[in-house]
């Protein structure tokens, strides 16, 4: 049913008052200076400036915006036509959008439900799905060859805001049946778009599918964002009937019609910062062991992986992007992967990733494809045309993407995201669709190696088993091993048991009915404590032991505003000394490599390994929350480089045993004094002696008791028992006699 005249009148009337009133402020009135000036046609207005003038009609306008959009748009195109006659032609209109808080009708797409249907709502969320740009018709104008006459016709859909819906039938001919020619240049159209917009990936609730929503924006706001925007839209939450099915089953279809699209910053989710927080910040970049203590923060119920973690805390803060002028972006973000054994804490240190960085998407190897990581071009089910659909890496712009099972991807769909990890942008040119989109992220790779295990003689590539141009996009790669010690087993199931001994007050169930990501509750909280507080049962005997002081950890709520301030807030640059030294550090590497025997370290040392020594410096300057990158920072830099490049820990195991080989043999020689440098002449004269007594006396055997009354008879020095029975071993051992029973027999 169409909207009363008189309604439609009262409510111009009143918006035009609205507008009057603002005279005096002159703020709306510079508004539409402005747009006309930059030859736009839409004019925001403030929900809070309607609610200040009238907040019965600022109710009224959320609850029913059907009836208000027509109203306001005509006082807004009066108003404009006061202001400059010239600027509009005739018919054109200017058109209305809305911002500013919508109380209770700010809502997620998980949020839309009925109730909100036919009211204006601001749903936020991210773009997934953008069709193609195309032109919807206003109006048609045709032509009679026969009487020479003009007819025109006007088309509604069931999105427009003005009357009933028209019919879509396009006039072939009039009404005596005399044919019409269509006269293209004197149609009208709109530009159309629909978007699908998901709501943000870490205010999803855990272990359910994300919700989305259909939106159709047209006339100006089109092509206002792009797949893996953060955007807020305002707009009427209509029902529409589906082809047939709305008048079979009484099921309709859902779309947002936009009025007003804004672009989120990607921080929207930013912790709050109080001066308390600051001043703690600043306190604790102070101290010596910032990088450990922020290491021992990182995932504290996986025990050891100091350096990983150290690793893992560098990559969510990140280098410092470049644009140089002629074009070249230099990435700032680091990307690494861990290669190991099964059951060596890989998966955890990943969700413990997810559960620290601002943004962070998980996949895994079998679990996505190519276009599903990058970009994929897609059929639109209702118009059957083409349109863009973002995958996780452009999803997770300015995050983080943990891929799990990395060696389990196909090699094509591993190809795809060679181009996201070095220029980070993901190019797609399929069905007509030429588009660049951004992927600024890191990427957290965990891997088996090609043999399940790691297979301890053969190189680190060759256990990899992924080609060099991948590795080398890897800023950092670890090798973890299972290594096999008493003392470390012990240490290790002594923390595993306390991990399961403890238990929280709910029993351990809250926290994953509540959702498994940390929410900002309680940011404001000035008071609340920066280190985890000790508990004997989770954290075993460390204070009897002395240990209390090194075995600091940060709060994970403190940590995570800790490393969103250094990440965003801190952008260092190199000094002169720095970048001499890194020069010279790389030139080293380079002809460390090239002296070393092939295979020797897990990367090959190429010239990403420079941007990736500059990139850890920043980090590492980041985490001190200075504005100048020195050499210390460097120096850090290196040591984990040379750990990740020089697969440290399976030297460290190779290492150790060594040592206990070199125990062994050293105990057996404590213990066996014929190894003294001066027996080898006594060894000489036993030898002598029994070989002489042999021959004498034509013997093929003789007693072990015989032989060591023999000797000491005849040598100068006696021989103890332990002695003569070692010295015979040597000779056995050598097939000179063999032994039996205490009866020496000659060969």
């Amino acid at each position: 049913m169409e909207v009363n005249e008189d309604v439609m009148a009262a409510n111009k009337r009143a918006f035009l008052n609205f507008l009057d009133e603002d005279v005096g402020k002159g703020f709306y009135m510079k508004a539409i200076r402005d747009m006309v000036q930059n030859k736009r046609c839409r004019l925001i207005l403030g929900m809070d400036d309607i609610r200040s003038y009238s907040l019965d009609l600022a109710r009224r306008l959320i609850r029913n915006p059907g009836d208000f959009i027509q109203p306001i748009s005509d006082a807004l195109t009066e108003v404009t036509r006061n202001v400059d006659p010239k600027y509009l032609k005739e018919g054109e209109r200017v058109l209305a959008g809305f911002s500013g808080p919508f109380g209770f009708h700010k809502v997620t797409p998980r949020d839309l439900m009925s109730s909100f249907i036919g009211s204006m709502v601001c749903v936020e969320g991210i773009v997934t799905k953008c069709s193609l740009v195309r032109p919807k018709v206003v109006k048609s104008v045709h032509y009679c060859p026969t009487t020479s006459l003009f007819t025109s016709r006007e088309y509604r859909d069931i999105t427009s805001m003005t009357g009933l819906p028209t019919g879509s039938v396009y006039p072939t001919r009039d009404e005596n049946g005399n044919l019409l020619v269509t006269e293209y240049g004197l149609c009208e159209y709109k530009d159309h778009q629909t978007l699908s917009m998901q709501e943000v990936p870490e205010n999803s609730a855990p272990g359910q599918l994300p919700r989305t929503v259909d939106v159709i924006i047209e006339d100006d706001l089109v092509d206002s964002c792009k797949p893996g925007d953060r955007v807020s839209i305002v707009g009427i939450y209509k029902a529409l009937p589906g082809k047939s099915k709305g008048s079979l089953n009484g099921v309709f279809r859902t779309v947002l019609i936009a009025n007003n699209v804004s672009l989120l910053n990607k921080e929207a989710n930013a912790p709050i910062y109080s001066l308390e927080d600051l001043k703690r910040m600043k306190e604790i970049a102070k101290r010596n062991d910032t990088f450990d203590l922020l290491g021992n923060s990182v995932a504290p119920s996986i025990y050891g992986h100091l350096w990983i973690k150290k690793a893992v805390i560098l990559l969510m803060l990140g280098g410092v992007e470049k644009n140089l002028k002629n074009g070249t972006h230099l990435r700032g973000d680091i990307n690494m992967m861990m290669v190991g054994d099964p059951s060596v804490a890989k998966s955890q240190l990943l969700r413990a990733v997810m559960n620290i960085a601002p943004l962070a998407i998980s996949t895994t190897g079998r679990g996505s494809s190519g276009v599903g990581l990058t970009a994929a071009v897609t059929s639109d089910q209702e118009t059957g045309e083409k349109r863009l659909e973002a995958g996780a890496m452009v999803l997770a712009d300015r995050g983080v993407v943990c891929i799990d099972e990395f060696d389990k991807m196909n090699d094509q769909d591993r190809v795809s995201i060679h181009e996201v990890m070095e220029q980070q942008t993901v190019t797609i040119a399929k069905a007509g669709i030429h588009a660049s989109l951004n992927a600024r992220c890191s990427v957290i790779a965990a891997a088996n190696p090609i043999y399940g295990t790691y297979d301890r003689s053969l190189t680190p590539t060759k256990n990899i088993g992924l080609p060099d141009s991948l590795l080398s996009r890897f800023d950092l790669l670890f090798i973890v091993l299972d290594q096999m010690d008493p003392e470390i087993d012990r240490q290790i199931a002594e923390h595993v048991s306390h991990m399961h001994r403890y238990c929280t007050d709910d029993g351990g169930i809250g926290a994953f009915e509540k959702g498994a990501r940390y929410t900002e509750e309680d940011d404001g909280d000035v008071n609340a404590p920066i280190f985890v507080k000790y508990d004997r049962v989770l954290h075993g005997h460390e204070k009897k032991r002395g240990k209390r002081q090194k075995n600091e950890r940060l709060t994970i709520k403190f940590l995570k505003k800790y490393v969103h301030y250094a990440k965003n807030r801190i952008q260092p640059k190199l000094t002169d000394e720095a970048a001499d030294h890194i020069a010279t550090l790389y030139a080293e590497l380079r002809d460390a490599s090239a002296s070393a025997k092939s295979g020797g370290g897990t990367l090959p040392i190429t010239a990403r390994t420079l941007e990736t020594i500059i990139r850890l410096s920043t980090a590492h300057a980041k985490l001190k929350l200075r504005n100048e990158v020195l050499k210390g920072d460097v120096e850090a830099a290196l040591i984990v480089l040379n750990f990740a490049i020089y697969h440290k820990e399976l030297t460290d195991m190779e290492e150790r045993e060594q040592r206990e080989r070199e125990m062994e043999m050293k105990q057996k020689a404590d213990h066996d004094p014929v190894h003294d440098a001066d027996m080898d002449g006594r060894i000489e004269a036993f030898e002598t002696i029994l070989g002489q007594h042999v021959l004498a006396n034509h013997l093929d055997q003789i007693s072990i008791s015989e032989v060591e009354r023999l000797v000491n008879r005849e040598a100068p020095a006696p021989y103890t028992r332990r002695q003569v029975e070692s010295i015979l071993e040597r000779m056995q051992e050598a097939n000179r006699i063999m032994i039996r029973d205490g009866i020496l027999r000659i060969i």
